[in-house]
């Protein structure tokens, strides 16, 4: 659809609203519906939206330090502008029109908006002649509404281990036919779905897609699953660890470059491992880079309590050939299917912040023609002591990060600095907290 017929379809549409977003630092998707005039009126220019979406973080409690927004410049409107080519209809909600916006808040010197991010290193890329296919799967837990009190341990809609269960899909089968047809409506279409071993858990795949529109996809979808699941009495969870005695909930991404004809990049039938010069450059950029960009991928307190031994995740800075113990797991089969799995994602990330940071750093690996410095890992990378460690909590990685010329010169430094505030606000909340393990151990005992 053209932007003239995306605006045609909107001035048709028998709704007289339409439904618009931006995106903020961590991910969520920030709303409103507006009256279809004034999306008329204004569709050539910005929309105002105020920037304490850019002040504030997850829960909406304001960071001390934000540096773009805060009560000292009074909280204005920053500018939304919708992009036309994400128009799609929401077909759980009466098919109204719906677009993603990008947004400008502070001083133009300051951005913030993941998205527009995104834009950046795509351009980047573009300009080589280089043009980035991804897509995400996501893992998530499903529980009961109605046992998902604070106080309480939530039920999961079903009980037990049964990855690839057919029969645990059937036990929920309106659920999940909803989420695979209506996001295939809502232009998010599901490559695959099935089960993952642990109570109530699916895992998705997203089909793959130019990087933006799969970066859209992946925020599109989490929005669209947890409106479906309303409709069942069903609450979604895409924390990256729910429960310490089951596996974590990762948000794998999924990577290949093409040139303007199409062809994979990656592929080179006379290599051995079929891998061509450019993939393992690439590779190269994205173990190199990894140590310093981990708040990319794991950003939130409750990420690094996935990335532990022996639950599906990986917990050094390695690489393998399907393998699913390493970091970057390669998939090399066929031309089309050549790609590197990014597996250190949860499902928490922000989907245009670790697709940004995955491009960069491989972009970075193929501008400085880097070499693959350790071999793949064969078995279980977990037993091997002699790699290196990846960071252990988001203090860690935040502060590296922080510190890191590489990671302000790949994604901007006015980026990183704010970045680093937010990732370090998070930490400081959890410091601030007192733990149900800590009642428990400590309260009459101690």
């Amino acid at each position: 659809m053209t932007r003239e017929e995306a605006i045609a379809a909107v001035k048709n549409h028998s709704s007289n609203k339409v439904k618009f977003a931006i995106i903020d630092i961590d991910g969520i998707l920030r709303g409103k519906y507006i009256h279809k005039d004034k999306f008329m009126d204004q569709i050539n220019g910005d929309f105002g939206f105020c920037d304490v979406v850019y002040g504030w973080d997850s829960s909406d409690a304001l960071y001390h330090q934000s540096g773009i927004t805060g009560w000292d410049t009074g909280f204005p409107d920053g500018k939304a502008k919708i992009d036309l080519d994400t128009f799609r209809q929401v077909p759980w909600d009466e098919d109204v029109p719906f677009f993603l916006a990008d947004y400008a808040a502070g001083s133009p010197s300051k951005p913030v908006c993941p998205r527009s991010l995104l834009k950046q290193i795509i351009a980047k890329a573009e300009s080589k002649g280089l043009f980035a296919q991804f897509a995400i799967e996501y893992e998530w837990f499903n529980f009961q509404s109605n046992s998902a009190e604070k106080e309480i341990t939530p039920k999961p809609i079903s009980e037990g281990m049964f990855g690839y269960s057919l029969t645990r899909l059937a036990h929920a089968t309106h659920y999940v036919n909803d989420i695979f047809d209506l996001c295939g409506s809502f232009d998010v279409q599901i490559e695959g779905m099935h089960t993952e071993t642990g109570p109530g858990v699916l895992e998705t795949a997203i089909q793959k897609d130019t990087i933006l529109r799969a970066a859209d996809k992946g925020a599109l979808f989490k929005m669209a699953v947890k409106e479906i699941a309303n409709q069942y009495d069903i609450i979604p969870s895409f924390m990256a660890k729910w429960n310490e005695k089951l596996p974590g909930c990762s948000g794998h991404l999924h990577q290949s470059i093409l040139d303007q004809n199409g062809n994979n990049l990656f592929f080179d039938p006379k290599d051995e491992q079929h891998m061509s010069p450019m993939m393992k450059s690439y590779l190269a950029g994205q173990l190199h880079c990894l140590p310093y960009l981990m708040p990319f991928f794991a950003p939130t307190v409750n990420s690094y309590k996935r990335l532990v031994e022996g639950a599906w995740a990986p917990t050094t800075v390695t690489w393998g050939l399907d393998n699913r113990t390493v970091a970057l797991r390669v998939l090399n089969d066929t031309a089309s299917s050549t790609r590197i799995e990014h597996r250190v994602a949860g499902a928490d990330v922000n989907p245009y912040l670790c697709m940004a940071a995955g491009l960069a750093s491989g972009l970075y690996g193929i501008e400085n023609n880097l070499k693959l410095e350790t071999p793949a890992i064969s078995g279980n990378a977990y037993a091997n002591k002699r790699v290196k460690r990846l960071p252990s909590n988001l203090n860690e990685a935040t502060q590296a990060m922080k510190k890191s010329k590489l990671a302000k010169d790949l994604l901007g430094e006015e980026f990183i600095q704010h970045f680093a505030m937010t990732r370090e606000h998070e930490w400081n909340e959890y410091l601030k907290t007192v733990s149900d393990w800590e009642l428990k151990r400590y309260f009459e005992i101690i």
